[in-house]
């Protein structure tokens, strides 16, 4: 089990040291060898029972109510507690609330009426299409069109390394209605899987499987009422929605380094080297030393972040960014310890570590590589320097 000291940091209210336990409980008894070996139908179960359990409603606002928001520190504790279990749960979760994200965000309350209900109860599955071939970081590089004709809006353009492609039931996309240069010309549109033009193009295959896909949209007509916020918020939209789940991604990293921590104190313990426990020797101390540390420090970053958005902070750019870099780059390095403790068991196929081995590598890219990361870090922190003077 492992160490649940965090809840009570003062980051932290009742109602997420409520929700951890029930949460634990409820992984305990779903997220025990679930089969990947069929990673749509994995999904689309996951997507269900997360649904039936009560915790997708976390992943977008209640439609109706005035003052609801979404809750990042939930977010955070729900995808730390998923990716320690089981990553395609955590990704299950995760899609589900950045898919919808911009619809929680700018939706109208027609928009959101119409869709939320049915993804926070598990019902519709969600997708974030904001990357095209020739601009991951660079969004501003979008090319994919969105012309105005009478009431309706034409699509055309690709998306790729989409979330949930090909099993999505409604996907957030994002492109160029021209009315500005660069970042300032991108809309963003709800579109229906089942609307025609858009056609799933090639199922990608990862070294952690997961539904991914690239998407083509052909003379592809959607009504203007599918259009969020107003025509050339695009690119705010985007980034709003990064902003809030882009601490997730860091929660999900630190799940697999929790998990990556246990199973190298199993192994640690259990294995013998001369007569004595692995765990004796001091070089083994040292990295689980090093690990601890990093998981700590990671922590204290991600609910920071979530803590500050939580309490009214208009845009947390740069602690997520911070949660985002940090918490990544460690748990590859906290991973890789553990596998190094395992030996030749820890690279066999299917093994706990081989599995987090894969799945980190990743979160180190999407929602914004690492060096974006830096340069966001970089960035606001020559601004405040400067608005010190």
């Amino acid at each position: 089990m492992p160490d649940k000291s965090f809840l009570n940091w003062p980051f932290l209210d009742d109602r997420h040291r409520a929700l951890s336990p029930q949460l634990e409980a409820w992984a305990g008894q779903h997220l025990n060898d679930i089969d990947h070996s069929d990673v749509d139908a994995a999904c689309r179960n996951l997507v269900t029972q997360l649904g039936k359990g009560g915790f997708l409603q976390h992943s977008a606002i209640e439609p109706g109510h005035q003052n609801s928001s979404l809750d990042v520190r939930s977010l955070c504790l729900i995808r730390e507690t998923l990716a320690r279990h089981d990553g395609l749960a955590d990704f299950a979760f995760a899609m589900q609330g950045l898919g919808t994200g911009a619809i929680s965000l700018f939706g109208t309350d027609h928009q959101k009426s119409e869709w939320l209900p049915l993804t926070r109860s598990g019902i519709a599955i969600s997708a974030f299409a904001l990357t095209e071939p020739q601009s991951g970081s660079d969004v501003a590089n979008s090319t994919m069109t969105a012309t105005k004709d009478g009431q309706d809006y034409i699509l055309d353009g690709e998306k790729t390394w989409i979330s949930n492609g090909g099993i999505a039931d409604v996907y957030t996309v994002f492109a160029r209605t021209g009315d500005g240069p660069g970042a300032k010309g991108l809309s963003a549109f709800i579109v229906p899987a089942n609307t025609d033009g858009l056609v799933i193009a090639e199922r990608l295959d990862t070294i952690a499987p997961h539904p991914l896909a690239k998407l083509r949209f052909e003379n592809c007509r959607v009504p203007a009422t599918s259009l969020l916020g107003n025509a050339g918020d695009g690119f705010k939209i985007a980034m709003s929605v990064l902003d809030v789940f882009r601490s997730t991604v860091a929660a999900a990293a630190l799940g697999f380094a929790r998990r990556a921590l246990d199973e190298a104190l199993n192994r640690a313990t259990s294995r013998t080297i001369q007569n004595a426990p692995l765990f004796d020797l001091q070089m083994v101390q040292g990295h689980i030393a090093d690990m601890a540390v990093d998981i700590d420090a990671s922590a204290l970053l991600i609910y920071r972040a979530a803590w500050t958005k939580d309490n009214g902070a208009p845009r947390i750019s740069r602690e997520a960014a911070m949660a985002k870099l940090f918490s990544t780059e460690q748990a590859q390095k906290i991973i890789d310890q553990s596998l190094q403790i395992h030996g030749g068991e820890g690279v066999r196929s299917g093994a706990t570590v081989e599995k987090l081995y894969r799945e980190i590598r990743a979160l180190r890219i999407y929602e914004g590589a690492s060096d974006v990361q830096k340069i966001i870090i970089a960035r606001q922190t020559l601004t405040a320097f400067q608005n010190s003077k």
